[in-house]
């Protein structure tokens, strides 16, 4: 496959995810390393067959299975996330950005989706994971992974 190359701030990511990945004894692959640029080089979230479209500018015989393979190795390394609202995909930026080795990968994330240019926003408020750890704790209930995702209007398109 010939290596694509991204944007200058996604290359420094896609360093940052093979250096995460080393550190836990996996490898971010060729192909894994390919999906994730397109991940992080999408202005929006994106599908998994937009994914397949892209791959296929390199690898015309990419299939499905290929980039789900992909997806979820990344989705285990806490490098992207899914939102499950739009069945699409963004990178981590708390893991990609922070200066913490991703030593923290499997962080309670919120998601703010805006309904006007579809757009999402990573938030990693430690108070919004606290209250409702609080509030599912009075009734018994452990929580154990949460992702919260609000639909709302950015600023941009709320002005």
């Amino acid at each position: 496959m010939t290596e694509r190359i991204f944007a200058e701030k996604t290359e420094a990511r896609l360093d940052v995810a093979a250096h995460i990945c080393a550190a836990r004894g996996s490898r971010l692959t060729d192909l894994r390393r390919q999906v994730l640029g397109l991940v992080l080089d999408a202005a929006r979230p994106v599908g998994a067959y937009e994914l397949l479209d892209g791959l296929r500018t390199d690898k015309k015989g990419a299939a499905p299975p290929t980039v789900y393979r992909a997806l979820d190795f990344l989705l285990e390394q806490g490098l992207i996330h899914k939102i499950e609202r739009l069945s699409a995909f963004v990178g981590c930026t708390h893991a990609l950005d922070a200066d913490h080795d991703g030593a923290c990968h499997l962080h309670a994330a919120q998601f703010l989706i805006c309904t006007g240019c579809g757009q999402v926003t990573e938030l990693d408020d430690r108070q919004i994971v606290a209250a409702l750890v609080a509030a599912t704790r009075a009734i018994g209930f452990t929580v154990r992974h949460s992702m919260v995702e609000a639909e709302g209007l950015c600023a941009a398109c709320h002005g």
